[in-house]
């Protein structure tokens, strides 16, 4: 998540591009594609923040597990699910050995965790990711390259996995270039011909 000056600024990591996030909805793409999740699955919200997917998700029913490095920001989150302080940049993996039937991952982006991300995914689980992609470095922060996804990077970093749905374009409201991804981890075996919803919705993971 972008925030403000802090380590992981240090690190190369961009302020937060809006200051106002926390109060934002869930994103429309996460609650579409959660609809793909197993009922009940665990979920894996990297870099929560405030938790505004968190908290969806756990309405839902999933068994979240939020991890970020504001203790402040997850202290609230704890009574709805499990929260892990961790500096994701500067620190190890902080959940070796564990895997998630789902990970989410929003307005944020760390290249050297995706090979623990793809780890942590477990087989039939759901990568649902969508960020900042290269071009909105002419409209705001993050403007860094490291920050931005390059044009198919996130195709490239799903190799392997099922992908169900993929973007890279222009958003007008908030204005954003965007890029994003939901995709599957196949089982061995699995069905080659499986059905994977394109639809959803607010109460999708509820199923």
């Amino acid at each position: 998540m972008m925030r403000g000056p802090s380590a992981g600024q240090a690190a190369g990591q961009d302020p937060r591009p809006d200051a106002a996030h926390a109060t934002l909805p869930p994103s429309p793409w996460v609650q579409r594609f959660a609809a793909l999740l197993a009922p009940g699955a665990t979920v894996l919200d990297l870099a929560c923040g405030s938790g505004r997917h968190l908290r969806w998700l756990a309405a839902q029913g999933y068994a979240v597990t939020g991890v970020d490095r504001d203790a402040a920001a997850l202290a609230p989150l704890s009574a709805l699910a499990e929260t892990v302080v961790a500096d994701l940049e500067a620190a190890p993996w902080p959940l070796p050995g564990r895997r998630f039937g789902g990970i989410v991952v929003t307005n944020y982006l760390w290249r050297p965790l995706w090979p623990a991300l793809r780890a942590a995914l477990a087989e039939g689980g759901v990568l649902i990711c969508e960020t900042f992609a290269a071009g909105h470095e002419r409209i705001g922060r993050p403007a860094r390259p490291e920050f931005l996804l390059r044009r198919g990077e996130l195709l490239h970093l799903c190799d392997g996995l099922r992908v169900v749905a993929y973007e890279d374009g222009w958003e007008p409201t908030p204005a954003r270039q965007v890029q994003r991804i939901a995709a599957v981890q196949p089982a061995p075996g699995a069905d080659a011909a499986a059905r994977y919803p394109l639809t959803g919705g607010p109460a999708a993971g509820a199923r």
